[in-house]
């Protein structure tokens, strides 16, 4: 039994130390010490929901999920497209956003507000133009308020769909509310503070929506062409069909996005949660591996 166990423990080091070395990438141990090491008042208490949220497995299919339904906003998409470099360098653009997400989730205030004093200058120089001659400017408040409630509404639908401890309704709100702080910060001029404003608030920007080439390029790259080793291509096509799964139906119908809800609900869904308890089981926070 003791060999065993030993011996289980070892595959959790090992696929633990996978995932979270493509996530956090080479900085990610010392970055992981500084953000919760360093003492100092936070943004966000113990008992906050965003903390919950943020540190569950779900990110991982919400993460795509938000990435696929901001694609559909034609200008957000070409920032993306234009000034991203995310199809020479995925992962590297994935490891400065989940350092963010843990910084101003997890960190001091004053490193927070320098992660997002950072992400602001950076928006100050994403400018241009789309194929349609529209000008677009990354720190367009506008434009900022879309990125946020995409991601907001595909963490949160995650999170109640595949996280370990689903948030209550008044949860749920409080989780609205804690991102909205982090959108006050980032330039976001009054984004919704709960469940109800932020579904009125996606509503709101439909007519601007629509899956132009580049989107569905994206989409592609993400769901069929990624650039992940061998071995782990099974579960990241379990984690792509969820992620496709959480969208609202009109934007998977945009983006080309093939759904069978009878499969969702009996393979598809089953796959999620298998797959975020593997997760979870190997970035389990008693074993100091947790972003």
């Amino acid at each position: 039994m003791g060999l065993l166990t030993e011996g289980g423990s070892v595959l959790r080091d090992r696929i633990g130390h996978a995932i979270f070395s493509r996530v956090a990438g080479p900085d990610g141990p010392d970055n992981r010490a500084r953000i919760h090491g360093t003492p100092g008042p936070r943004w966000f208490g113990p008992d906050r929901p965003v903390r919950r949220v943020h540190g569950d497995a779900s990110m991982f299919i919400g993460g795509l999920a938000a990435l696929l339904l901001q694609s559909l906003h034609p200008l957000a998409m070409a920032a993306v497209a234009g000034h991203s470099g995310f199809r020479g360098d995925p992962w590297g653009r994935l490891q400065r956003t989940s350092t963010f997400l843990a910084v101003t989730t997890y960190g001091t205030a004053d490193s927070a507000q320098r992660a997002v004093d950072r992400v602001r200058a950076v928006h100050e120089t994403v400018r241009g133009t789309t194929a349609d001659g529209e000008e677009y400017r990354a720190s367009d408040p506008r434009l900022l308020c879309w990125v946020h409630i995409a991601e907001t509404d595909m963490f949160l639908r995650a999170h109640q769909r595949y996280g370990a401890r689903p948030l209550d309704e008044e949860g749920c709100d409080a989780y609205v509310a804690d991102m909205a702080r982090i959108a006050t910060a980032l330039g976001v001029p009054d984004p919704p503070a709960d469940r109800a404003g932020l579904a009125e608030r996606l509503a709101a920007y439909r007519g601007e929506l629509r899956a132009t080439p580049e989107a569905r390029s994206t989409a592609r790259f993400l769901l069929l062409h990624p650039p992940v080793p061998l071995p782990a291509r099974l579960p990241y096509a379990a984690l792509a069909a969820n992620a496709v799964s959480l969208l609202p139906v009109w934007a998977s119908r945009a983006l080309r996005l093939p759904r069978i809800p009878p499969a969702e609900s009996i393979c598809v869904r089953p796959l999620g949660t298998a797959l975020t308890t593997t997760i979870r089981w190997a970035l389990a926070p008693t074993r100091d591996t947790t972003p």
